[in-house]
């Protein structure tokens, strides 16, 4: 399967993978009027921004893309993609934004180019939606939050 990639900004990154068969694509940041300063933007402790990429893609239908954190952020910074995972659909043409959040107690600086998130893109069932009168009933059956114990 090939992904198309629209370039959106003259210094965007192409996504990448670090190696041949890893799941996801890295995602970069790039200059965006809304975020950036000379050369970084400051995403202060307990804040939330939102990072473009330069990108818009072309997933094709049965698929979507999913933008997921990338754990060394989370583990050495606690920054993280907010709305994880994040959803594009099959049908969206606008650009590859991620919000990323910053939940330890000190400001992270995001580089221009940095690695910000990553990019799964999976195969997405489309059932019909049936509504009906009764479900079958299972060991488990209603019960939910805490059910299963500790």
């Amino acid at each position: 399967m090939n992904i198309k990639f629209k370039r959106l900004s003259p210094n965007a990154i192409l996504p990448t993978r670090a190696h041949p068969t890893d799941a996801g694509l890295d995602l970069y940041a790039v200059a965006d009027s809304t975020w950036w300063r000379p050369e970084y933007c400051f995403l202060h402790a307990g804040r939330h921004v939102v990072i473009s990429t330069g990108w818009a893609i072309e997933i094709p239908v049965g698929y979507d893309g999913q933008i997921r954190p990338r754990s060394g952020l989370a583990l050495k910074h606690g920054v993280t993609v907010l709305n994880a995972p994040g959803t594009i659909d099959s049908s969206y043409r606008g650009e590859i934004k991620v919000v990323l959040v910053n939940h330890s107690c000190d400001t992270f600086c995001v580089d221009l180019g940095a690695k910000i998130a990553q990019l799964v893109i999976a195969k997405v069932e489309l059932p019909s939606v049936v509504e009906a009168d009764e479900l079958s009933t299972t060991e488990r059956d209603a019960a939910g939050f805490g059910s299963t114990g500790r």
